[in-house]
């Protein structure tokens, strides 16, 4: 007996519902429009902010090495200071990140003389103090570590020549050009190299003849030691402080740290347009919610006979705000769905003019701006607890 009153009770709550939705269309339509469009905007925002965190970490890579390990109580890596090579092939596994590109790199001073080709025998351009770098990577290319772009010298193979790269500005000093040769002489060793590139970096590098390691600590004397090693962390600010950690933990007696106008700057641009997009969000809900209000105090003046009628009937007041919130909420929910939808394939095109790539779609993105708008639709429907005061008598009197 008492399941089939509550299965009755139930099927008229649906009718009525079904009724209540079909009363006033129009004025329904301009909700979900209200809605749907808050949905899309919201939803086009979140994507776009949880995309620029990763777009952000990939274009900082691009900028090279992040993290530096040097030798204990050096500022920059440099000087006599050195450390062990073998720390390279030591970095701790984070299952977190993926694989480090890192590289070792030893600085000396050689004594160089460059000649114009054909070895030692060619014309000689001049001699000068230079900065050689020995390097060794663990990575697909030096530039994952240190950017630069060659300027001469891309396709060029050479055979049977020890063989070395230079910066610009090396490559200006002497008059250089590929297939040049350089005599490198220090106290300790004396080598000859062909220049195989000439590569742009734009920075102190450019002013730098870079050989390969073994070739540099035979020059410098100091057998598996180098100056520094660089690397590229992938992740967010906290994760690569997180693995700044381990590394520290992994190599106590070298000073491992930060460069910091990389991680800051990413930390600080992101946290911008983070805070940007969110004060967005939070103005586009607000202006929802008052749109679908108004609306609502209009249904709630529409809906007083109705109300009426049923407290009349012996409804509970619990159940007739019950059945209007259930309303809103399935009108938050429908134009949340549709809304959502379209504002995930909006913000496509949103990355696509601010960063040049089409913003990736977020599964994560679309559950919380359906939620977020079904939330909006029932605190909006605050106008109908107007409903709860109505009297039957006094609505069928005509004086509500």
């Amino acid at each position: 007996m008492m399941a089939s009153y509550l299965t009755a009770n139930r099927a008229m709550f649906w009718r009525i519902l079904r009724r209540l939705l079909g009363a006033n269309r129009g004025r329904l339509f301009v909700i979900l429009l209200a809605l749907g469009a808050g949905a899309a905007v919201t939803a086009a925002l979140l994507n776009l902010q949880v995309d620029a965190k990763r777009r952000l970490t990939t274009e900082f890579r691009s900028f090279g090495a992040n993290v530096i390990i040097a030798p204990a109580g050096t500022s920059h890596g440099s000087g006599s200071a050195t450390i062990s090579e073998t720390l390279l092939d030591h970095f701790p596994n984070q299952t977190s990140l993926s694989s480090i590109p890192r590289a070792t790199f030893l600085y000396a001073i050689a004594d160089v003389t460059a000649f114009s080709g054909e070895g030692t025998d060619g014309t000689k351009l001049g001699t000068a103090l230079v900065v050689i770098t020995g390097y060794r990577f663990l990575a697909d290319d030096l530039k994952q570590i240190v950017p630069h772009h060659v300027i001469e010298g891309d396709n060029v193979v050479i055979l049977d020549s020890e063989t070395c790269e230079i910066g610009e500005k090396v490559a200006s000093q002497f008059h250089l050009h590929v297939s040049g040769v350089l005599k490198l002489k220090t106290e300790k060793a004396e080598v000859s190299c062909v220049v195989s590139q000439i590569r742009s970096f734009g920075g102190v590098e450019d002013s730098q003849i870079f050989m390969p390691m073994k070739t540099v600590q035979r020059l410098a004397g100091l057998p598996q030691r180098v100056s520094l090693i660089q690397a590229v962390v992938p992740g967010t600010p906290a994760q690569i402080e997180d693995y700044l950690d381990d590394l520290r933990n992994q190599f106590p007696d070298a000073e491992v740290r930060p460069i910091r106008q990389f991680t800051e700057g990413e930390a600080k641009i992101y946290n911008q347009i983070s805070g940007l997009l969110t004060a967005t969000v939070g103005i586009v809900l607000l202006l929802t919610g008052l749109c679908v209000m108004a609306a609502m105090t209009n249904v709630a003046m529409e809906r007083k006979m109705d109300v009426g009628l049923m407290k009349a009937m012996g409804g509970s007041v619990r159940r007739v705000l019950r059945l209007f919130l259930t309303e809103v909420a399935l009108l938050g929910l429908v134009g949340g769905l549709i809304g959502a939808a379209l504002g995930i394939i909006l913000s496509m095109g949103l990355g696509k003019a601010v960063f040049g790539v089409a913003a990736r779609p977020r599964l994560i993105v679309y559950p919380v701006a359906v939620a977020l708008t079904i939330m909006i639709a029932i605190f909006s429907a605050f106008p109908l607890r107007r409903l709860a005061s109505i009297r039957p008598a006094s609505v069928f009197r005509g004086e509500a």
